[in-house]
């Protein structure tokens, strides 16, 4: 009998096919987050699930899955997980790097090109009729935005995005800074990157990118202490997660001029709505798509199912998060 596998969203095929060899597998067919309660009543008889980061994998729903034995997470952060506690009851858990990390750098520098050149303005500009109305085919002074190519950028957490945000710098011909717990002798040699403690890095450079895991100590990390200390030329770019910056004080230094404008891709509740936020024009919005290429999420996919049926053949998954968990219980069902 083959072990029962749920998956909380429909993802690429190619990883649902590579489980149904392995598994009896079960997949929530809603457009929509599925329901707590229904996610915890279909946990019930499963032995592994696929998560999303929308859903809480905490002490509650293992409670109430007494066979779970893995969950693979369907991203590379994992803030949605009681890692602690999975580790505690010898539930293994997985991630997925590598395999979205270039689509998430490209997308960084998406959103920091959109809001250095001010790209969705000019946009609806065009699209509402107002140029046209205008009767200006061209002026000097007509939507002017940032000048990105020789500036300075900075990467906060320089794991493997941000320095793939940082290469991509490279070819801009920019200055890099970078923020990190920890040097990186090895990137710094290869991009030219130079370190520099977190207000330091904010106050040199024109571009800010965050690309840090959200933890405690990232919380809020970018306040309004620290927004003012950026430059009120500079632009701020968040593929992180949305609770790394505290919104209120965003909104306040991109409506008071402290920082130039912002590029957004998450929030801290999604989906979100802001409408004070929203109704700025110098803020680019997306609804967190960073890692949404064919290639990144069939990749994202393929490596699910890969954890799982090395799981089931008892050995280590290869992207298992909870190393200590092996000594709690061997892999397998």
């Amino acid at each position: 009998m083959k072990p029962k596998v749920f998956i909380t969203r429909a993802i690429p095929e190619n990883g649902i096919e590579m489980l149904r060899e392995h598994f009896e597998v079960e997949v929530w067919e809603g457009e929509g987050e599925i329901p707590r309660e229904v996610l915890l009543e279909k946990v019930r008889d499963v032995d592994a699930l696929v998560s999303m980061l929308s859903e809480k994998i905490n002490g509650e729903l293992f409670d109430a899955a007494p066979r779970l034995r893995i969950v693979a997470n369907y991203a590379v952060g994992y803030d949605n997980v009681d890692v602690e506690e999975a580790t505690r009851r010898g539930i293994y858990i997985t991630n997925t790097p590598d395999v979205l990390t270039n689509a998430t750098a490209d997308f960084a520098w998406t959103l920091l090109l959109a809001a250095a050149r001010r790209l969705v303005e000019a946009d609806s500009f065009v699209r509402s009729g107002e140029w046209k109305r205008k009767g200006v085919a061209w002026h000097p002074l007509m939507l002017l935005g940032r000048d990105v190519y020789g500036r300075t950028i900075g990467v906060i957490g320089f794991g493997r995005i941000g320095q793939a945000i940082a290469r991509r710098a490279r070819g801009f011909g920019m200055r890099i800074l970078y923020n990190a717990r920890s040097r990186k002798p090895e990137a710094e040699k290869e991009l030219g990157a130079e370190f520099r403690p977190l207000d330091e890095l904010l106050r040199e450079s024109d571009f800010v990118v965050l690309a840090v895991p959200l933890t405690k100590e990232t919380y809020h990390m970018i306040n309004e202490e620290r927004l003012k200390l950026m430059k009120p030329t500079a632009i701020l770019v968040n593929i992180a997660r949305g609770k790394v910056v505290d919104t209120e004080a965003l909104v306040k230094a991109l409506r008071e001029g402290w920082i130039a404008g912002a590029g957004l891709d998450v929030f801290e509740e999604e989906p979100y709505y802001h409408e004070e936020l929203f109704r700025l024009k110098n803020v680019v919005l997306a609804p967190h798509i960073g890692s949404a290429t064919h290639g990144a999420r069939e990749g994202m996919a393929e490596l699910v199912a890969r954890n799982l049926i090395v799981f089931k053949n008892g050995e280590v998954p290869p992207t298992l998060v909870n190393r200590e968990v092996v000594k709690v219980r061997k892999p397998g069902f």
